[in-house]
């Protein structure tokens, strides 16, 4: 795959933001511009999986620019063209909500809605404890939005977390040439 130019955008899933950064770090090492974009509570919270200003700092490494952490910041994204495709991963069932129901209130839904409004793709990497719940109704909603795809997900804890659901990031590069070439990688539910 040639060099892209993809925005890249974290939400706070905390407990999947170690293989974001992998996940990061291999499309950096595949020679792609990255624009990091990430929503207050994912730049701002400290949890038990990590200090959010030492996250900020590990994704500006690797993708050498300063996040994009505001709506103001993530307004440009459509006029100036910057994107061939955003990833949001993880995108948590918070922003499956706002982008089903156009709500743009953070730097993440604002990137989306610039994105798509140059006809360029978001791909989505679900990670919510409730896509098979609550959530459910606006996966689907925008598994039927135009340039809108998904990174395939599967259950992660059946058992103790039936309604749960995460995005296999190994098949992120996958689903990003599906999703430049307007397919839904398939399997999306594995």
């Amino acid at each position: 795959m040639d060099s892209l130019n993809i925005g890249f955008a974290i939400t706070g899933s905390f407990c999947t933001f170690k293989k974001a950064l992998a996940l990061l770090k291999s499309l950096a090492d595949d020679g792609h511009n990255l624009i990091p974009i990430m929503s207050v509570n994912a730049s701002t919270i400290d949890t038990r999986f990590g200090i959010a200003s030492d996250i900020v700092e590990q994704v500006e490494k690797i993708c050498g620019k300063k996040i994009i952490d505001s709506i103001d910041k993530a307004e440009p994204i459509g006029p100036k063209n910057l994107l061939d495709i955003l990833v949001i991963a993880p995108c948590t069932g918070n922003t499956l909500g706002k982008m089903a129901n156009g709500i743009t209130d953070t730097a993440v839904t604002m990137a989306a809605k610039s994105t798509l409004r140059n006809q360029r793709p978001v791909l989505l990497g679900v990670s919510t404890n409730d896509a098979l719940g609550a959530s459910s109704k606006n996966i689907g909603m925008l598994q039927n939005a135009k340039n809108v795809y998904f990174i395939p997900m599967r259950q992660d804890d059946p058992k103790e977390k039936p309604a749960s659901m995460v995005a296999d990031f190994s098949k992120t590069s996958d689903a990003i040439k599906s999703a430049l070439e307007s397919k839904q990688l398939q399997p999306m539910v594995f």
